[in-house]
């Protein structure tokens, strides 16, 4: 097999990165050399890659989908928004640039060349490079600087699936639309549908499938069913609603559950952290948005965030800080990540992201911070009190000034604080260390009371990965049409699709 194949969606959140980490996952079982790319993604959800860079964190599970190691090469471009209007610019890995909408244009012909060279470059290496899109084909305003969908479709002559969320509504007038509002030259491209997360009988869909296709002479090529059972790895923010919990909470294995109260942050950044203890029997992990929530949780997150700052003004206008140092003082478990860790020290001093000066912190931890316009980027590992541990850090705030006791012992040094129950680190993934995460569990349900909280001794967060990009592939190759699918990515799109007009 030799070929590509570009997943794009009616709407963000449609299933584009786990319809293409599925097919990734489905070609390397298969024995075919499959690499994923996404030219442009916006997301505060980043991993840091074996050669030095972040890219988003959907295409590093993509990459583990295939049985390769995250790089650049995957996201070459990424866009991570730290406010409504502004972005951080990341260029193969390294922040160039903050830019609004405006400012973006004066990047793109740079960034149109760069892109379309990472494709040629990964198409002449690998058999199959199945590429995601972003967002939606439909935003038409934004078709002049697109990188990532259309415009990367026609660069590279890819045969576009489109994928549609039934679970949202009106999936059949979202594609249909969605082809209809392009213009010809990329309609062409536009080759077959897939439905995702359809609930029901099928046959009672398949009428609407059957007049889709009439409509627009296009193929759909499978439904996929919903599976409760795919949670890990999020692509983005969408998904941490206030209130939702985290992941599938199994019974405990004691007689106590562990409750966990995760901060919502208005402008989060990796709040996949939280998903390895979500991994565990007995764990309920849940996001909050309301000071009220944090009274009951044995234990309280606060994540990482891409305006530090920003949330920490959200922490004390909420309630949220109040409830925060309440907890800190009774000696109540608070575990906090990166930003959220910054946001515990007695100072933070910031001219890079929000241009703030010096701002109090919550004066958890004898800890002071300052912002450094060079971006921390690399891969750590070490131990904590002889256990193996492992992660990775992403952060312009560094350490000045730390009075308490380190928490971890890295190859760099001395890292995290811990005074009493509040846990402090810039080490992102850290929990995903099972011997570690286990060690810990214990130590917070000891400091919460839950004597009757035991922890599994066989949960491994990478094998549960493993396992959910199995389960993507076993419903691409029951639901989908593999023999279409195939001959998409190796002859591209079919000759002569009808253009579809929209009336006037």
């Amino acid at each position: 097999m030799k070929g590509a194949l570009l997943v794009a969606g009616t709407t963000s959140d449609a299933g584009k990165s786990v319809v293409t980490a599925g097919i990734c996952r489905l070609l390397a079982r298969q024995g075919v050399r499959v690499a994923p790319f996404k030219a442009q993604n916006m997301s505060n959800n980043s991993v840091v890659t074996l050669d030095g860079g972040e890219i988003g964190r959907a295409q590093a599970l993509q990459a583990q989908a295939c049985g390769l190691a995250p790089s650049v090469r995957f996201n070459p471009v990424l866009l991570k928004p730290g406010s409504d209007r502004r972005s951080q610019l990341v260029v193969r890995g390294v922040a160039i640039d903050t830019v609004g909408a405006r400012d973006y244009f004066r990047h793109r012909t740079r960034l149109r060349e760069l892109v379309a060279a990472e494709l040629a470059s990964l198409r002449a290496e690998f058999d199959v490079v199945i590429c995601e899109g972003a967002g939606s084909p439909a935003e038409i305003n934004l078709r002049e600087t697109d990188l990532a969908n259309m415009g990367l479709a026609q660069a590279g002559e890819l045969p576009v699936l489109l994928v549609g969320d039934i679970d949202r509504g009106g999936v059949l007038a979202h594609l249909f639309g969605t082809v209809a509002i392009l213009d010809p030259a990329d309609q062409r491209l536009i080759a077959g549908f897939l439905i995702n997360k359809f609930r029901g009988d099928v046959d009672l869909l398949t009428p609407g499938l059957d007049r889709l296709t009439e409509l627009t002479g296009r193929p759909t090529l499978g439904v996929l069913p919903y599976a409760d059972e795919l949670w890990i790895d999020a692509e983005d923010s969408l998904g941490t609603v206030a209130d939702a919990p985290v992941g599938r909470p199994r019974p405990p294995v004691g007689t106590d559950w562990l409750t966990v109260a995760a901060v919502r942050l208005p402008r989060i950044s990796n709040s996949t952290d939280v998903e390895a203890l979500a991994c565990e029997p007995g764990v309920a992990v849940r996001w909050v948005t309301d000071p009220s929530r944090l009274a009951d949780a044995d234990l309280v997150v606060l994540p990482g965030s891409k305006s530090t700052v920003g949330d920490l003004e959200w922490l004390r206008r909420t309630g949220i800080a109040a409830a925060v140092a309440d907890r800190a003082a009774a000696g109540r478990p608070i575990l906090a990540v990166c930003g959220g860790y910054q946001m515990l020290a007695r100072r933070i001093r910031d001219e890079v992201e929000s241009g703030a000066g010096e701002v109090a912190g919550l004066g958890l931890l004898d800890l002071d911070i300052e912002f450094a316009a060079a971006k921390t980027l690399c891969r750590s590992s070490g131990d904590a009190g002889a256990i193996p541990v492992h992660g990775y850090e992403i952060h312009h705030g560094r350490v000045l000034h730390s009075g308490d006791p380190s928490w971890l012992r890295l190859t760099t040094g001395p890292e995290g604080s811990v005074r009493q129950a509040v846990w402090g680190t810039h080490l992102h993934g850290l929990m995903e260390s099972d011997a570690f995460r286990r060690a810990w569990l214990r130590e917070v349900a000891a400091a919460a009371g839950r004597t009757g909280f035991v922890v599994a001794e066989d949960v491994s967060v990478a094998a549960v990965r493993a396992a959910q990009l199995d389960l993507l592939a076993d419903l691409i190759e029951k639901y989908v049409d593999t023999d279409r699918l195939t001959r998409l990515i190796e002859s591209g799109a079919p000759a002569g699709l009808p253009t579809l007009t929209v009336g006037h």
